[in-house]
This record gives structure tokens, sequence and C-alpha cells, in this order.
């Protein structure tokens, strides 16, 4: 067996200069003597046209994928990521983003630094945080077990016959909380607190918090605001028998069917996402720039005077 170290490349490859992008990773890897596999989708046509990436293990998406692997490492945007990030979970593994895509919260640097995140990789130039998740498990009306999964941003409960509501019971610790028609619940952790749940008008958390957030979305009732909970909680989402059918969709792919009266319960997750990082960047100069928020005028934290 060889002792070389092994690399995980999860490139998106929808356009040429992604592809340019996983090629000058894998030449600069393969150059430092780092085995590279390449993570492949269904359609692997711009793999083959690529002189570089065209020769290189390929692995589909599978629990295995990662196995053997020093690190997981990303070329994309968030859903590239998400979709690493559950290799890498699998077998609890770092993953690194680079961000290719447009806001690309997961990501730890953007494409134009590709070289030097590269170089900190090959020199084991970084450091590793963990990243809370959230475990899910999806029971029938009379609470067998339909399915379980995890989340790394959230799992939404989401209402599949769009010509009515979902009739919901938000439950927390046991205890009934209100019951609301809505599209559907979102619970989501403070990585997620960025994604879907902030776009239906949940509050951004920092990631360094450990708490599960609960947004409805779309809530026909007058109490629908969003509820940051304990880490220690248990959060559940119950459909009442006569309700429509729903999908319970952990990180925007990999979904639970919900049938009427079936319920979801979501708790602190057993094992983390391991988050590389590779600089002393701030979540708040992260925010600042992604959503590009106004800060002209800003004076900074200055010592009194009279000091």
């Amino acid at each position: 067996m060889s002792d070389r170290r092994q690399i995980l490349l999860v490139p998106h490859t929808g356009r040429s200069s992604n592809v340019d992008a996983a090629e000058r990773a894998a030449e600069l890897m393969t150059g430092a003597g780092i085995d590279v596999r390449v993570l492949v989708h269904q359609d692997a046509r711009p793999l083959d046209n690529s002189p570089v990436l065209a020769d290189l293990p390929r692995v589909t998406h599978n629990a295995d994928a990662a196995k053997g692997c020093d690190l997981v490492l990303v070329l994309g945007g968030d859903g590239t990521f998400l979709r690493a990030a559950d290799l890498a979970h699998a077998v609890d593994l770092p993953v690194l983003g680079i961000n290719l895509g447009h806001v690309g919260f997961l990501a730890e640097w953007e494409a134009e630094s590709l070289d030097e995140a590269i170089q900190r990789v090959i020199d084991r130039d970084y450091r590793v945080e963990d990243r809370m998740t959230v475990d899910v498990t999806v029971l029938d009306d009379d609470l067998e077990v339909i399915g379980r999964g995890w989340a790394l941003n959230e799992v939404s409960v989401e209402n599949l016959n769009r010509r009515g509501v979902l009739d919901a019971i938000l439950e927390v610790d046991g205890r009934p909380v209100s019951s609301f028609g809505c599209d559907g619940v979102l619970i989501s952790t403070p990585t997620g607190s960025t994604a879907y749940a902030f776009s239906a008008g949940g509050p951004v958390l920092w990631p360094e918090l450990d708490a599960i957030l609960v947004v409805p979305n779309n809530a026909h009732a007058l109490f629908t605001k969003p509820l940051v909970v304990s880490p220690r909680s248990t959060v559940a989402v119950e459909s009442n028998p006569g309700a429509s059918p729903a999908m319970a969709v952990m990180d925007g792919f990999r979904p639970i069917p919900m049938p009427p009266g079936s319920r979801v319960e979501v708790v602190r997750g057993e094992r983390p996402v391991r988050w590389v990082r590779v600089d002393h960047s701030t979540f708040t100069d992260r925010l600042v720039t992604k959503l590009r928020l106004p800060v002209e005028g800003w004076r900074g934290p200055r010592a009194p005077k009279n000091q």
C-alpha cells in the first residue's frame, strides 16, 4: 500500500474556467507527490476533454469515495461544497472549499487565491475547526422510522402540494409550541443560518455558536417568528394526518418522504463537519464581503482620550 498522501478533488465542471482551476489544482498537488482522485458526476465529458484530469482515478458519490484520503478539496459554489461535505462527513475527513461560484458562503478562499490555498494544503499549513451538524429522523404516523439523515446547513420540511398549505405543529423538547399552515419549516445550524433560513427571514448566527434555528417558511399565523433553541433540545415538526404529503430535504439534495401524519425529529449531530481554515479572517469580515454590506463611515475601536 502506498504511503503517499491522497486528496479527493471535487470540482464543479460547469464552466471551462472551473475545469482550468481543477487542472491547476491537480497539477500542483501531483507535482508535490500527492495522489489525486476526482469525483465525477453522471456527465464526465468535461474531465474526458481535459489532458490533466482525464488520467486521474475517478470515484462517484458514495460513502467510500473519500476513504483513505487526507482531505476533501472543493472547487465550486455552496452546492458543490455541500455534496463534498457529505463525502467528508461519511469518513470524518476535513473539507476545504475554494469558491468558483457566486456568493460561496461555505468556501474558505476565492478562486484568485487558488495557488496559495493549494500550497497551504501541500504544506499542511492549515487548521481544522468543527462545525455543528444536525441529525434527522423521520417517523410515520405509527412512529415507525421512515428514514434517517444529517445536515450541515439545514433540514427543510417542504409541502409537496403547491395548491394548499402544510398543516404543521412545531414541538420543542416534547412540548407543543404552535400549529400553523405553511409552505414548510426550516431547522438550521448556525452554519446554515446564512443559507435557506436567511432567505426565509431567519437571523444570522455566528458559526461559533452551538444552537438550533427554527424558521417557519411562509406560515399563515400570527406567531411565526424564528426561534433559536438550545443545542441540547429536540425540535420536531409533525404534519396532521389529513395534511398534504411533505418531504424532509437535508442540505438541498438528500430527501426523505413525509406522508401525511408523519413527524421529523432533529437533534444536534453526533459528528461535526471538520472545516479547514487557511487564514484568520473573521466571520464578521466574511459576512460583510459576501453580502456586500455597507460599512462606510466606520471609525473602529479607539481608546478613550482620558487613558
